[in-house]
């Protein structure tokens, strides 16, 4: 996993709130990039549900406190 091209989002903070992505063939990879031991796998069309129902608010009510 150490050898994948890791890409840092754009909205990461300094203060360690850095998520990366990574991809191998038909695989992605997601992780913390303060505990990079952790690595949730997927695949690219699960991602992109996900992704889609991210950006439509299906998961808004986790961000509530």
């Amino acid at each position: 996993m150490h050898q994948l091209n890791w890409q840092k989002s754009s909205f990461s903070s300094d203060q360690a709130n850095c998520v990366e992505i990574a991809s191998a063939g038909e695989l992605v990879h997601i992780r913390e990039s303060d505990d990079p031991a952790q690595i949730v796998t997927t695949t690219r069309p699960k991602l992109a549900a996900w992704l889609h129902g991210a950006k439509a608010g299906d998961f808004d009510h986790f961000l509530e406190a």
